[in-house]
């Protein structure tokens, strides 16, 4: 059975349509279904069948994902061993990462490989956690940055390691002038009146800090959805908004924005994932080691 066909089937399980399944494989709808089509007649059986607009498994399609996944293993597994007797680190490497991670550790992460391993070609991709995971899971990534508020860790992940890379706390992010900034923390119900600016571009996050709110017995007023934590920024700086937002992004300070901690303490985890069937491979190690290096280095 043909490798590109056994993906077609992995991600049309995955995702439960032919147009996601498609998406995730850059190619078109028409072209999953025609390998799903010609899967059918090596395998000699149905392998899916249709539910109103979507798909599911049939009984042998779903014992051939099992399968499938196996053998996606086996390949990872062979690619390590390969890339270990070429007795070179070398070659392209894709990494996937969330922004707030992304810009606080991968610059001299990459800088520090590049110096040392000249011919290791890393490709980084921004991508929110899910996505990240998504990619690695469908072979459009080798490494994905991942954090505990977007994923489960380890629930149904069985064909994915992952290595903790640091803690990041949450912040409440105020006007530098604004009556609450000179507290010493402040709780999510202290923040009841106020306006809330939110990265839109990271919907669990957005989805995270409003059910903070609604534990704390309120429906935030959201005045500013926003393309990215820059325009965040900017009306918190402005007094317009409030947020709440990684830690990390304390790392580049924004002129007219107060930092004041939150009570109680909301921490997530960070994660450097990769998939099992190379754990083994020298460029999957030496990334994950100086990653974890590197953010020991700049986040403590």
């Amino acid at each position: 059975m043909e490798i590109g066909r056994l993906r077609a089937l992995l991600e049309l399980a995955r995702c439960g349509t032919m147009a996601a399944a498609a998406e995730a494989l850059f190619l078109t709808p028409s072209a999953v279904s025609q390998q799903i089509t010609q899967l059918e007649e090596e395998a000699g059986v149905k392998l899916t069948e249709r539910i109103g607009r979507g798909v599911r498994l049939t009984p042998a399609g779903q014992a051939l994902v099992g399968y499938a996944e196996r053998v996606m293993v086996v390949l990872d597994e062979a690619r390590s061993e390969l890339a270990v007797l070429r007795r070179e680190i070398a070659g392209e490497l894709r990494v996937a990462a969330f922004p707030s991670i992304a810009s606080a550790v991968l610059p001299d992460t990459v800088k520090a490989l590049q110096r040392v391993f000249p011919r290791l070609e890393i490709i980084l991709d921004e991508m929110e956690p899910i996505d990240g995971l998504a990619a690695l899971r469908s072979w459009r990534a080798d490494i994905a940055l991942i954090d505990d508020l977007s994923i489960v860790v380890g629930d149904k992940q069985e064909n994915v390691g992952v290595v903790q890379l640091a803690e990041d706390v949450l912040y409440v992010a105020l006007a530098a002038d604004h009556a609450l900034s000179r507290r010493p923390s402040l709780s999510v119900a202290d923040l009841r009146h106020e306006t809330w600016a939110i990265d839109s571009t990271s919907s669990v996050f957005g989805d995270f800090i409003a059910g903070l709110c609604r534990r704390a017995g309120y429906e935030p007023r959201i005045n500013a959805k926003c393309g990215g934590f820059e325009m965040v920024g900017a009306m918190v700086a402005a007094g317009c908004s409030v947020s709440i937002v990684p830690g990390l992004r304390r790392a580049r300070p924004l002129a007219g924005v107060a930092w004041v901690k939150l009570k109680p303490e909301v921490r997530r985890k960070i994660y450097v994932a990769y998939r099992r069937g190379e754990r083994n491979h020298p460029a999957i190690n030496v990334f994950v080691e100086e990653i974890v290096r590197t953010a020991s280095s700049l986040l403590g």
